[in-house]
């Protein structure tokens, strides 16, 4: 658990913005096709596709206290889900430029 905890963190800290995200969830597509309309550089991790990813899920739960996905990340603090994404709509380019994701 310790290190699924140390690598999550690790990528929150070395990407401007992060989503963790299942490959299936229609949030985490309503989330990424958010930042991509918006022309944000952003990691994603598809906790569904990898092989540490039920580990990364129970370590971002640890660090945030969310534990759903998606689980957004921008300038290394925890935005939330799809929902707090779309309601930061308006403060998001701001965002995104401060966290060198844009």
């Amino acid at each position: 658990m310790a290190s699924a905890k140390v690598k999550a963190q690790t990528i929150i800290d070395e990407n401007g913005a992060v989503v963790f995200s299942k490959s299936y969830c229609p949030y985490c597509k309503a989330s990424k096709s958010l930042l991509s309309e918006l022309g944000a550089n952003f990691k994603v991790l598809e906790l569904d596709q990898i092989d540490d990813g039920a580990a990364l899920q129970d370590a971002l739960q640890e660090i945030s206290g969310q534990r759903t996905v998606p689980n957004i990340y921008i300038n290394h603090k925890h935005i939330g889900g799809n929902s707090d994404l779309q309601a930061k709509k308006a403060e998001l380019p701001q965002l995104l430029k401060e966290a060198g994701a844009l």
